[in-house]
């Protein structure tokens, strides 16, 4: 996992993602029903900017979609703006709907600790604060064996302890409008070039297990 640290920190001295463009207002009633559609499940992450995580995990084959969005803290519909402030307790998060018959939580474990650098307490990349730490929320208590079994396995791929928490997912709030998405609909934004997409690409070339083939 060396890689995507060092990757990371060339990335951080460029731009954050609560530098770019934010729209004031409220985010009344957000606060997502957990209880997934039939034969699907859902899984939540934290693990810096949900505009990078929300693409990751999409392109995974077995994900059928991912909702940007607060999780883990106490301020109820959250809005960006208050979250910004790192008083709320919640961090930018993805709510993943997957088919269980094709992939596993044990697998978008695997994604997760691919897709980050989890040895950064408070910070990912260039983004720096509670909001952006990283998290792996529980439903269960099999996931939450799942997640502490994943994080003492991946241990060793990098040189600082990892300091993921693991929470139970007690509540999920849905970003913003314009947050979903938010890399297919803003493509030339320069954190999206200088940030996203690298951490995209190193993602792909770093993960062993299937992603989806563009038509």
């Amino acid at each position: 996992m060396i890689p995507i640290i060092a990757a990371l920190s060339v990335v951080a001295a460029l731009f954050s993602c609560q530098a770019q463009t934010k729209k004031k207002g409220s985010n009344t009633d957000t606060k997502i029903n957990l209880t997934p559609p039939a034969g699907k499940a859902v899984a939540a992450f934290a693990e810096g900017c949900f505009w990078c995580s929300e693409h990751i995990f999409e392109a995974v084959v077995g994900v059928d979609s991912a909702v940007s969005g607060y999780a883990g803290g106490t301020a109820a519909n959250p809005t960006y703006e208050l979250v910004n402030t790192e008083t709320t307790g919640h961090a930018e998060s993805v709510l993943v709907y997957y088919n269980p018959t094709v992939i596993t939580y044990a697998e978008l474990l695997k994604v997760f600790f691919t897709s980050q650098d989890p040895t950064t307490p408070d910070r990912q990349g260039p983004d720096r604060g509670n909001s952006y730490r990283s998290i792996i929320f529980y439903k269960t208590p099999e996931e939450k064996k799942l997640a502490e079994q994943a994080k003492n396995d991946f241990a060793k791929s990098f040189r600082d302890p990892i300091v993921s928490e693991i929470k139970p997912l007690t509540e999920f709030y849905r970003a913003e409008d314009y947050h979903q998405d938010y890399i297919h609909h803003n493509p030339s934004s320069s954190y999206v070039r200088g940030v996203s997409i690298p951490r995209f690409e190193l993602f792909k070339r770093t993960y062993k297990g299937k992603l989806k083939v563009k038509s």
